[in-house]
């Protein structure tokens, strides 16, 4: 049986080289901790727009009754 050929000009993404350079620079405690600043920051910008969009909907219901 023969294995699969392997090539080895395959350039790597974007994203998989800056998770290297972050695995070689950061311990894991940091890498954690900057994911989940990135968790809570999404959350943040998800409960805003949440809000916006209530608005939204209570400027209307305030309309339509006008």
């Amino acid at each position: 049986m023969h294995a699969a050929p392997v090539r080895a000009n395959t350039i790597p993404t974007v994203t998989t080289a800056l998770r290297a350079v972050e695995s070689l620079l950061m311990s894991s405690g940091q890498r954690t901790a900057r994911r989940n600043a990135w968790t809570a920051v999404l959350e943040d910008r998800r409960r805003a727009q949440d809000r916006v969009d209530a608005e939204h909907v209570l400027k209307a219901v305030a309309d339509h009754r006008s």
